[in-house]
C-alpha cells in the first residue's frame, strides 16, 4: 500500500477483518509503510499523551506495550481466519516469526527467537530487528509485525519499546551498515509469507 496515515489503514483492517469473518475475501497480507506514529496496546494502564515530540500517539487494540512505525519500516497486517488454521495463537505468531526469520536470512542477516515474557518477535543476537503485535477478534486475525528495515532508530528512543531500552532496537540497515532495498524486502517477506502459511498472495487483486 505504499506510505498510508495509520489511522486509515487500521480502519481498513478492521473492515477486512469482517469481510474475512463473512469469507466474502481470502486470508489476506496487508503490506504498508506508515508515518511517524507511536502505537500503545493493552498492557499500558492509564492515560498517554496525545503527541510525544510532534509525533502522535494512538492506543490500539493489540497487545504488548509501546511501538513507533515510520518510513523505512516494513508493517504487515496479516488478516486470517485462524478457525480454520486450529485456533492455535501461539501457531500463529511462531509463523509470522518464522516468515521474518526466512526473509533475513535472503540478506544474510541470522534472525532468531529469544524465549520469555515479552520477547516475542525476532531477534539478531541481543538486539531486537522486528516487533509482534497481534490481536485476533472472532478467530480472525489484525494488527501484526513491523520489521525495521531502514528505520530511522532515534525515534524509539523516545519511549519504552516493547517495555525496554530503546538500545535493544536495531535494524537491517544498521546491522549490514548500508541501506537496503525495501522492494527487495518486500517481495522477500510475501514469498515466505505464502511458504509458511501455505497460501499463494494474489497482488493488486484486493477489491476494498
Amino acid at each position: 500500500m505504499g506510505l498510508r496515515e495509520y489511522n486509515e489503514v487500521w480502519n481498513l483492517q478492521r473492515k477486512l477483518m469482517n469481510q474475512r469473518a463473512r469469507h466474502e475475501i481470502p486470508d489476506t497480507l496487508i503490506l504498508v509503510e506508515h508515518p511517524h506514529v507511536f502505537t500503545v496496546g493493552k498492557a499500558v494502564a492509564g492515560e498517554v499523551p496525545n503527541r510525544i515530540e510532534g509525533v502522535p500517539v494512538t492506543r490500539v487494540e493489540r497487545g504488548g506495550q509501546w511501538t513507533y512505525h515510520g518510513p523505512g519500516q516494513l508493517v504487515g497486517y496479516p488478516i486470517l481466519d485462524l478457525d480454520a488454521r486450529g485456533r492455535d495463537i501461539h501457531k500463529f505468531l511462531w509463523s509470522i516469526e518464522e516468515t521474518i526469520i526466512l526473509a533475513l536470512d535472503e540478506f544474510e542477516i541470522k534472525g532468531g527467537r529469544v524465549e520469555g515474557k515479552g520477547k516475542t518477535g525476532v531477534w539478531v543476537g541481543n538486539r531486537k530487528i522486528a516487533s509482534i503485535g497481534a490481536a485476533v477478534r472472532n478467530w480472525i486475525t489484525f494488527h501484526g509485525f513491523a520489521l525495521n528495515v531502514n528505520t530511522e532508530m532515534k525515534y524509539f528512543s523516545m519511549i519504552e519499546p516493547c517495555g525496554m531500552p530503546s538500545s535493544t532496537m536495531t535494524s537491517m540497515k544498521e546491522f549490514l551498515n548500508s541501506p537496503v532495498d525495501f522492494n527487495k524486502v518486500k517481495e522477500g517477506i510475501s514469498r515466505k509469507f505464502e511458504q509458511v502459511f501455505q497460501l499463494k498472495l494474489a497482488p493488486g487483486q484486493l477489491q476494498v
